[in-house]
């Protein structure tokens, strides 16, 4: 089964979601759901009260909620309650909001376009473009971070196809870069810059990115040229 994360924007307000390629479901963050629709400054008490009150009317939706694990707002994975888009259509019909219509409509094309991408992977990069515009970022570092996004994915690739997996390890190798480049490891950065939730990459300078990406390439190069199973010093 392979999951795609990824944000996704509802006036300019963030919405976590996940991609299941087997089943062809896009599954939603009901939280984030219930932040955009209430405004409530406590989603998860909303939630809460929420599904307490459909148990109690005897709705066995709450029941078939699954949990997926995405960013949370420290930066790190945990599980988080979603829905599929059916079933949180009809979630939405108990939550009294003016926004819930047009957001209906908004993710019913999500789900649409994420069928659509998976046969035309260039879309991706039009949706991308078209989102850090509507987060007010400039033409010439969108192009640089969308570069950004292509040699990370030829560097992700090269390391799978050397046996690194996904999750520590690769965090660990990306730790090693960072600190080559900006004499900090990932998380130190984000300190250094004061971010928390927020996605270093985006809150990259073009040099910034430029300098990144340089690393990064570099890296992937030498790990195509020398053939070693990993590329760095470490032991897993």
């Amino acid at each position: 089964m392979t999951k795609i994360n990824e944000l996704q924007i509802f006036e300019s307000k963030k919405v976590r979601t996940s991609w299941d390629d087997d089943q062809e479901k896009l599954y939603i963050s009901i939280i984030d759901v219930i932040e955009v629709l209430t405004e409530s400054d406590r989603p998860r008490k909303y939630w809460a009260d929420l599904k307490a009150k459909l148990v109690k009317e005897g709705s066995q939706l709450s029941e078939k909620i699954g949990q997926l694990k995405m960013q949370a707002e420290d930066g790190k994975q945990r599980l988080t309650d979603v829905a599929d888009t059916e079933q949180l259509f009809r979630l939405i019909q108990s939550i009294p909001s003016p926004k819930a219509e047009p957001f209906k409509l908004w993710l019913a094309q999500v789900a649409n376009d994420r069928i659509n991408e998976m046969q035309d992977p260039e879309l991706t990069i039009d949706r991308a473009l078209q989102q850090y515009l509507q987060l007010g970022y400039s033409e010439n570092w969108i192009n640089q971070r969308l570069k950004s996004i292509e040699i990370r994915k030829e560097l992700t690739d090269e390391w799978k196809s050397k046996g690194v997996k996904e999750g520590m390890q690769f965090a660990t190798l990306t730790d090693i870069i960072t600190k080559a480049w900006a004499g900090k490891t990932t998380k130190d950065y984000k300190k250094f810059k004061g971010l928390q939730k927020e996605n270093l990459r985006d809150n990259m300078t073009n040099t910034e990115l430029i300098l990144n990406m340089l690393a990064e390439a570099s890296t992937k190069d030498i790990s195509q040229a020398t053939n070693l199973k990993i590329l760095m010093k470490v032991n897993w």
